[in-house]
This record gives structure tokens, sequence and C-alpha cells, in this order.
């Protein structure tokens, strides 16, 4: 068999940016993976927070210049590229000024407020993932999404992307993590937003309460496995986790266990 192409999306990763621990999740199990064998390549937004220079971060100017639609709205889409050197790995960075330029990951710096436009910055940031791979030219077997900003994915890949040659035999996989929120959004605004090509109104039900519980929906509606990447996690997520049956898969927390039941679900998906 050729090597498995696994493609990690989050929004976040160590050495560049840490606000929780998605941010070692996700720098720790694609080097397990390469180790194993496996292709990698990984895609974060390009947060405020993060020094371009002290990171050596640079645009790839072939994969830039794409407009994404968030909505109504079109916005200009920036691709920038660093490498974790200790680990060979490559990191790409989804950047937009509008979205991704403030100093600050999801709440306003002074008032401590959750972004208004935080569903924005997703759906910006799950398309931008999406043609960035188009435009690489590189067909990931498996996509991992981490993390309730990546949940646009799994809906993407099973609706408007199905046929894509990129996509069209990738599988998913969404972890989610203790990383709740209280905002609610508008809910029309939201679904309005989300929408693509194949996708109507009856598929984004999930998204009813358009709060944090309804990104981690849609996403483990749409994924082919869902996992849990913090050993606790809020009640209200638990229950609807279990809602999932036999797509919901236990994992070990940490040590050889863990990057050993990921490589099996990833193969299983692959077969």
């Amino acid at each position: 068999m050729s090597k498995l192409k696994i493609l990690y999306v989050s929004s976040e990763i160590n050495p560049f940016l840490k606000t929780s621990e998605v941010a070692d999740y996700v720098r720790k199990l694609p080097q397990s993976m390469q180790e194993r064998g496996m292709e990698i390549r990984i895609m974060v937004p390009r947060f405020g927070l993060i020094n371009e220079r002290k990171n050596r971060l640079h645009e790839v100017v072939r994969l830039s210049g794409m407009n994404i639609a968030v909505g109504e709205d079109e916005k200009p889409l920036t691709i920038k590229v660093a490498s974790i050197q200790s680990a060979k790995l490559q990191v790409y960075f989804i950047d937009n000024e509008d979205y991704f330029h403030r100093k600050s990951v999801f709440r306003d710096k002074k008032s401590d407020e959750f972004f208004s436009d935080n569903d924005d910055r997703a759906v910006f940031f799950c398309k931008g993932v999406i043609e960035t791979v188009k435009k690489l030219g590189w067909a990931p077997d498996v996509v991992h999404c981490n993390d309730w900003f990546t949940s646009f994915i799994p809906l993407y890949l099973k609706t408007s992307y199905k046929n894509d040659p990129m996509f069209k035999n990738a599988k998913t996989v969404f972890t989610v993590y203790n990383t709740q929120f209280d905002h609610k959004f508008d809910h029309e605004q939201l679904a309005n937003k989300v929408k693509m090509l194949d996708i109507d109104d009856s598929m984004l039900s999930d998204l009813s309460s358009a709060d944090y519980n309804s990104f981690i929906k849609i996403g483990s509606e749409y994924a082919d496995k869902v996992t849990k990447g913090s050993a606790t996690i809020d009640d209200s997520v638990v229950e609807v986790l279990s809602s999932y049956g036999e797509k919901l898969t236990e994992t070990e927390p940490e040590g050889e266990e863990y990057a050993e039941s990921y490589y099996d679900i990833y193969t299983g998906l692959a077969e």
C-alpha cells in the first residue's frame, strides 16, 4: 500500500500558538504518524498572535490570491508556510487580514467578549483549507479535523466536494475537546454563511441552536469517525457525542497506545 496521506486541520499548533491542549495534540500526533511512514500536511489559521518573523512564515504566492465566499461577502485568501524543523513537519497558515490579524484568538483582549464573527472566520477557514488542498494537488486519504473551528469541513467534503478528484475518496475524523463557549450566533445568518452547492436547509438542522454544541453536532454528523481529545469534556457535549454510536471511537489519552489507536483509525478508514 502506498503512503497514507493525512491532513491535519486545527485552530492552533505548538510551537506557533498555544491557547489550549489542542495545540499539543496537533503537534504530537502528526509527528507520530510521520514516523510510522505516513505523509503529513497541517493547516491552521494565521492568528495575529503568531509572530511571522520569529517563526519564519513566508507567503506561498502560487497558493494565494483566491477569494473565499462567506455569505454574501468574498474575502481574499493568503497562504503562508513554515516548518517545525525538529520534526520536519510543514505547516500551512490560512490568512486574511480582516479575520486573523487581531492580537487575540476568539475573544477580544480587553473586554473578553467572544468575537461575534467567529462563525464567519470558521466558514472562511474551512473553505480556505479545502481550496488550498485543491491548489496543492495533494489528495488526502484522511482529513483529521480538530476542535469546533474545523467542524464544517466534514459537511463540505460529504456534499459540495464529494465528487472532487482531490476528495472523493477522503475520509474524515472529527476530534472534540474541552473548549466550550457560551456565545449564541444568529441561526439564520449562520446557516446562510455555511451553505454551499448541494447543501440545503435540512442538512443544517444541527445548527438550529447556533451555539457550541451546534458546531460539535454538525462536525460529528458528517465525519466518518468521532473522537475525544480531552480527558474531561462537559456533560452536555458528552451527551451530544453519545448519539453518534459506532462512529464515536474511544482512544487512549496519551503514550504509545494513543498514537497506535489513531494509526488503527486511519488505516481502517483507508481500507
